[in-house]
């Protein structure tokens, strides 16, 4: 028989052999088998720290903490994290008894639990869903284990949490399919507002960069003081807390100067271990110091300190944050309702990631809610690795002549990229059409009939298949890569729901498509030519009124 109780002093060796087991010798985090350290968390106000014992013999077998530090000191927050045990004890359901006691031993203490589960194989994932946990996120190649290893991170709500909610948060649209699933796996309506309308903090102005001494602390909190009211990033700890409190939790902050006045500043915290960096708090005087802070802190992480993951929590009433964000590579990885407690309600959080290289995965065994959060998230970093490339293809592109920087990297965020090997067939002719490609490297030959006679080609900077892709019916001739090709994909689907909720994009592209044509058509042959304008008299389109569906 198992039983689950708080961990004692003379608990500690046998919970050190536990992490030995799981973990092993190599594990970046020695302190989990530093007994001082375990000491010091079992007779801590911040973790609370359970082990399951047999009743007979008295062996520990599992262990499991919740540690209370992790939000801000109101937001009632906790981790559910530290669930191990020991290997020849798995399977019966030990991790699961662990899980029902840290549950009911919080009941009165927490607002919202979270879990960032290992996802190298489905324990953590299953038991936390099993007591009503619901996948939220996945934050890839967070962990430093022997190989970065990704985690999925799963919540759930206490008490009146949720009753203390604010509603209609407003993000932006890279932001929406996230924010659509966690809430309706969390058993949520979806409330959200997309907002597309809302650019960008300003690359404006220069400052010097300097790092926050116990001299500038009086400074940087004056500036805080009657301006800090909405906040748009959060995290464990604020400037408030005191100099020396922030030391002790690692935080450091970067200040803006203009001159010998500070601006603005950026607050972090740097996990050399881990290689890791969570941006916790932004402080300026005005709007102008907002992205320069975001710039040169990325730019550190990238160039000075070699760090692979960037995080930070976004409110999700605060898009221009959100907009900044994604200009600057970051993705969203997590939508958690309710997580934040701000003055008088609770705020959903946008969790959003920088990596600086996006990596394989390595093996990965996710249950199927935590795998569908998990493709989300992972088709937006290819996305994004692929925006920046089509955004500056289309500026010297016919069909999005008339674009202007934010509508091409609006258009370049709604496409994906392909890749064609030498003589892969891109479409045949007959074949129904649902997507349209913009070539951005190699070649493509279009041929007709069967044996197949070549008819053109499609260069670099060109359109391919948009006469089928605006009419829906099938292609009218075969494509094929002449060479290895890569392209910007972007569907039928995708496209009408950028028109829809950007008419003046929509408005652009459809009139250039129609100039495109007529070029086409003035290069192909006659017999091609009559059967284009033939399958043009059938094309009817219209687009949203530019005062409706914004």
């Amino acid at each position: 028989m198992i039983l689950v109780r708080p961990a004692q002093e003379a608990d500690i060796p046998q919970i050190r052999d536990i992490y030995l087991a799981v973990y092993g010798q190599d594990y970046p985090y020695q302190q989990f088998y530093d007994e001082q350290w375990l000491k010091w968390s079992i007779f801590s106000d911040d973790v609370l720290m359970l082990v399951a014992e047999e009743t007979d013999g008295g062996r520990v077998v599992g262990t499991a903490s919740v540690v209370f530090d992790i939000g801000a000191h109101s937001d009632l927050v906790g981790e559910f994290g530290r669930l191990a045990v020991h290997p020849d004890f798995r399977l019966q359901r030990i991790g699961s008894l662990l899980m029902e006691k840290r549950i009911e031993a919080i009941q009165d203490r927490l607002h919202v639990g979270l879990v960032e589960a290992r996802v190298i194989h489905p324990y953590a994932q299953k038991i936390s869903m099993a007591h009503g946990f619901s996948p939220m996120g996945f934050l890839p190649l967070k962990h430093s284990f022997t190989h970065r290893e990704s985690l999925g991170l799963l919540g759930r709500y206490f008490h009146d949490a949720l009753a203390l909610r604010k509603n209609h948060p407003r993000i932006v649209p890279e932001a929406y399919p996230l924010a659509h699933l966690s809430m309706e796996q969390a058993g949520l309506p979806c409330d959200v507002i997309v907002d597309e309308d809302s650019a960008a903090y300003p690359a404006t102005g220069e400052f010097q960069l300097t790092e926050l001494t116990a001299k500038g602390y009086p400074s940087l909190l004056r500036i805080e003081r009657g301006r800090v009211r909405n906040r748009e990033i959060f995290g464990h700890t604020r400037l408030e807390y005191g100099f020396f409190k922030l030391r002790a939790r690692q935080a450091t902050y970067l200040l803006a100067r203009d001159g010998n006045r500070i601006v603005g500043a950026i607050g972090f915290t740097l996990d050399r271990i881990e290689h890791t960096v969570r941006v916790i708090e932004l402080i300026t005087f005005t709007e102008q110091v907002i992205r320069f802070l975001l710039t040169e802190l990325e730019r550190k992480c990238r160039e000075e300190w070699d760090v692979q993951y960037i995080e930070t929590d976004v409110s999700a009433h605060a898009p221009r944050m959100q907009r900044t964000l994604i200009e600057l590579q970051f993705v969203p990885a997590a939508y958690i309702p309710a997580l934040v407690f701000h003055e008088v309600e609770r705020l959903d959080i946008v969790r959003m990631v920088r990596l600086t290289a996006l990596q394989d995965l390595g093996p990965v065994d996710l249950v199927p809610p935590m795998r569908a959060v998990a493709d989300l998230v992972m088709q937006s970093f290819r996305d994004r690795t692929v925006a920046p490339r089509i955004a500056q293809a289309v500026a010297d592109i016919p069909l999005f002549e008339g674009l202007n920087e934010e509508q091409r990297q609006r258009l370049a965020g709604t496409c994906s990229l392909k890749e064609f090997q030498l003589e892969e067939r891109i479409f045949s002719e007959g074949e129904q059409a649902d997507r349209m490609f913009i070539l951005l490297r190699g070649s493509v030959r279009i041929s007709l009939g069967a044996p197949a006679v070549k008819i053109g080609m499609v260069h670099e900077g060109e359109t391919l298949g948009e006469l089928s892709f605006l009419t829906s019916g099938p292609h009218s001739a075969t494509a094929n890569a002449e060479s290895l090709a890569e392209a910007g994909e972007l569907t039928h689907a995708d496209l009408a729901d950028l028109a829809r909720r950007r008419p003046d994009i929509g408005l652009i592209i459809y009139r250039n498509l129609a100039a495109g044509l007529g070029q086409k058509l003035l290069r192909s042959d006659s017999s091609l030519r009559e059967r284009l304008l033939s399958a043009s008299e059938l094309f009817h389109f219209s687009l949203p009124h530019p005062s409706r569906d914004q």
